[in-house]
């Protein structure tokens, strides 16, 4: 089969068991085999050397998590790799398994497709320098789709753990930064995991730590996602952690997607923390130690995150959708001398500086724990650190299906002549220093708010994002763009249409 198709960005990801209709196994045994020896491979490559090559695996959940470990694993083996297996782990603590003392693997990978459905599965890859890029990803799918080999003699396979590790690396930046050994003793805290691999967080970080964890839920692993998707962006999932923190009237609610790379959370006033809020929130608690310093977003962040963040003496770099690009922006502006502190995405993926620019969900909480600890000692809430933070009174997405094989061609031509039509509208300005497809700001009279059209990263769509500061705002940005949008006959508008009817 063609490899290449299994890849998505800077990771590995293919249809794993049966049970969609229409969805039939890629990511075969055949497969898995030859991706464990190509990255064998590019390991070797790497790290310059072939003997003494040390691998260890993780996974999440997923129901095929431990077959797909075993494949890989044994092709691995087969090269002369010395693995170890971990079982369920979580995707930031894979790599942190690369430079923590003690452990210090060459390589890891984790199994896992993040929210997907219980029928996809794929591979993370993972060096000391961090995750790997797109390039890397396809240097070895085309080491998977030869037939080359190490020549080594086979290497070893061993089971370990590392959670216990990870976990006591987080509880140490809890008690260091508050200065007591028990900094949550009395909070209530509740974390619904989704059945994911994010349980762990409760008995090895909050308790330890003091919390009161009783209403936690779904913490129990089960690749079936039998109560609800593990998604912070999931209106379900948010629901759920909304009821647990209501229910036992918690301080805090937590909740994680499936391989705890990503987090939400909800305050102990019920309102969720997620999207801009959580942005704004960490961007608060960084400016306060770092003055100055430049969040780099995601490219639907809204006006009101901008304005917030300026007014806290920050600058917001606002570039485009995808935590890769995000957080390899954040690391340019660092590398041209222009402090940049923190790298998130919408979506809840979000990377600290301070904590090598690694996507954890884990981590950001740590962050919001250490503030909940901090601002009982000194008479604030979390809620007070985002309470001037101004949202927008609507908020919508539309994905617009492009009905041609050459989708790109047709998706970029849309974009380029919106971009021509907005120029001569009254009450239109193209926002300065976009990097991704058109967002234009429109005035009071024509909707008070702004819309971004682009490209999906993955997907044969556009994505319209509209949102307004004004009650029916939504609903005039949208008719005004639906004159222009009806002109396009490849393009699957139909949300749109009915929406402004």
């Amino acid at each position: 089969m063609d490899y290449f198709k299994l890849q998505n960005g800077s990771d590995i990801r293919g249809v794993a068991l049966e049970g969609i209709e229409g969805q039939h196994v890629n990511l075969t045994k055949e497969a898995c085999l030859d991706i464990g020896r190509g990255f064998a491979l590019w390991l070797m490559n790497k790290c310059g050397k072939k003997q003494g090559i040390r691998v260890a695996v993780g996974r999440d959940s997923r129901l095929s998590g431990q077959t797909l470990c075993s494949y890989i694993c044994s092709a691995m083996v087969e090269q002369g790799i010395l693995v170890t297996d971990f079982g369920m782990a979580s995707t930031p603590a894979m790599f942190m398994a690369c430079i923590t003392k003690g452990y210090e693997f060459d390589g890891t990978v984790m199994i896992t497709a993040s929210h997907l459905p219980f029928n996809r599965n794929g591979f993370k890859f993972f060096t000391k320098d961090g995750g790997l890029e797109k390039a890397d990803i396809k240097e070895i799918l085309t080491l998977a789709s030869d037939t080359l080999t190490s020549g080594l003699e086979k290497g070893k396979l061993e089971k370990s753990e590392f959670m216990d590790a990870y976990s006591k690396i987080l509880t140490d930046k809890i008690k260091d930064q508050t200065g007591e050994q028990k900094p949550l003793d009395g909070f209530k805290i509740v974390v619904d995991a989704g059945n994911g691999a994010g349980g762990f967080f409760v008995d090895k970080v909050l308790k330890p730590l003091g919390a009161i964890t009783l209403g936690s839920r779904f913490l129990e692993p089960d690749g079936s996602f039998p109560n609800h998707i593990p998604n912070p962006e999931d209106k379900t999932a948010m629901q759920s952690i909304t009821e647990a923190v209501k229910q036992v009237g918690a301080d805090l609610g937590i909740i994680f997607d499936t391989d705890v790379d990503r987090a939400g959370a909800v305050l102990s006033d019920g309102s969720e923390l997620n999207r801009n809020r959580i942005i704004a929130m960490l961007s608060a608690i960084l400016l306060r130690e770092h003055p100055g310093t430049t969040i780099v977003t995601d490219s639907i962040t809204s006006t009101g995150l901008k304005e917030f963040i300026e007014s806290k003496g920050g600058i917001h770099h606002r570039f485009k959708r995808g935590y890769r690009n995000v957080i390899n922006e954040s690391i340019r502006l660092n590398n041209l001398g222009q402090d940049s502190q923190l790298a998130i995405e919408t979506s809840g993926h979000g990377a600290l500086k301070e904590n090598y620019f690694l996507d954890d969900g884990a981590y950001l909480v740590t962050k919001l724990l250490i503030e909940l600890a901090k601002g009982k000692k000194q008479g604030y809430t979390l809620e007070s650190i985002i309470a001037d933070l101004k949202e927008p009174k609507e908020s919508v997405e539309f994905r617009m299906n492009i009905l041609l094989d050459d989708f790109k061609e047709y998706g970029l031509k849309v974009i380029d002549e919106l971009t021509e039509y907005a120029k001569n509208q009254n009450g239109w300005e193209i926002a300065p220093s976009n990097y991704e497809g058109i967002r234009v700001n429109l005035d009071k009279a024509h909707g008070n708010g702004w819309f971004l059209l682009r490209m999906s990263l993955h997907d044969q769509l556009l994505p319209l994002n509209v949102e307004s500061d004004d009650v029916g705002g939504a609903k005039t940005i949208a008719t005004e763009l639906a004159k222009f949008i009806k002109n396009y006959d490849k393009l699957d508008a139909v949300k749109l249409f009915d929406f402004v009817k």
